[in-house]
């Protein structure tokens, strides 16, 4: 369940994920005063000392009464930056840390120590499980449909067997662009809507313009699943595969071992082949995060209505 404390800082329950080197302090200073907790890779932020920067700024710009940010630490052996990264979450004390692909003890005790919270990302109960063996206070489940390195298990089915044994933070990713999405994530068990995708049509994303033009114009059906690019399956724009001169419907298999966020080599993931999800059929435009925000409340509102259900207003808890 969401703690009471972060549910009233909420206008909606939503996580901006985290959306490698598109996510900056401008998109995520914006979720964070609209209502929706914002998040950012810390690998975003180069070099290291550019992170420490990007926490002042949030730190300074972001009062009580706007909703927690969250970073992003990738826990694998190829970010040569983790043990930097995370001594400064903990000097800075970041409210929500993010952890991704490897779940480790030392790095939840580290932000547990001055009261953090660890979501851990997951796309297998299996995988789940272990995360909160080794200390995760709550999970974000990825499933089918959502962008970047995505699961192929159904958010039904993900949701209700993490639902048999775990009752604490869970977040819910895949193809979650509207505010009838988010409610029926909460339907399903889940505790938060976590977009990513439709975040990157924002005015404040740091993303190319061809990038967001491609996502208000695409659909589900732009969407190929690959481990070709990061040695991880996950889910792009076809059209972005096209523009680097492949056939996105005859990619080889990648292989785990070429998994490098610092690769130069070409074309490189998410600078040029653009991670997407199944859920931009719903993004029509590019606008500013805080209306997204607006339009995710108004339909959020909309689709409790047609349940016959009253808002609960977060002020008057």
């Amino acid at each position: 369940m969401i703690p009471a404390s972060l549910a009233r800082r909420l206008s909606i329950p939503v996580i901006g994920s985290p959306l490698f080197i598109i996510s900056n302090p401008d998109l995520v200073i914006a979720q964070c005063k609209a209502g929706v907790i914002g998040s950012f890779p810390s690998l975003n932020a180069r070099p290291l000392p550019q992170f420490e920067e990007w926490l002042q700024r949030l730190t300074t710009e972001l009062g009580p009464n706007d909703a927690p940010y969250a970073v992003n630490l990738i826990v694998h052996k190829s970010n040569d930056r983790l043990m930097d990264d995370l001594a400064l979450c903990v000097q800075y004390k970041v409210p929500i840390v993010i952890t991704s692909l490897g779940a480790r003890v030392d790095v939840n005790e580290a932000i547990h120590s001055y009261g953090g919270i660890v979501l851990h990302d997951i796309i297998t109960n299996a995988f789940a499980r272990k995360a909160i063996d080794k200390g995760a206070d709550g999970l974000i489940a990825v499933a089918a449909g959502a962008g970047g390195h995505a699961g192929t298990i159904s958010p039904f089915a993900l949701v209700q067997e993490i639902r048999r044994w775990f009752d604490g933070p869970l977040a819910l990713s895949g193809s979650i662009a509207t505010g009838g999405a988010v409610l029926a994530a909460e339907a399903m068990g889940a505790d938060f809507g976590y977009i990513g995708s439709a975040f990157i049509a924002t005015d404040e994303a740091r993303a190319d313009d061809r990038y967001k033009a491609m996502i208000v114009d695409s659909s589900s059906v732009d969407i190929v699943y690959s481990s070709l690019f990061t040695g991880v399956a996950g889910n792009y724009l076809k059209p972005s595969i096209a523009l680097a001169g492949m056939d996105p419907d005859a990619l080889p298999a990648g292989d785990l071992k070429t998994m490098n966020f610092g690769s130069d080599a070409a074309p490189k993931a998410w600078k040029e082949i653009w991670g997407c999800g199944q859920g931009i059929g719903a993004v029509d435009a590019v606008i500013p995060a805080a209306a997204f925000v607006a339009r995710l409340r108004r339909e959020y509102d909309a689709a409790r209505g047609r349940l016959g259900l009253a808002r609960e207003v977060a002020a008057a808890a």
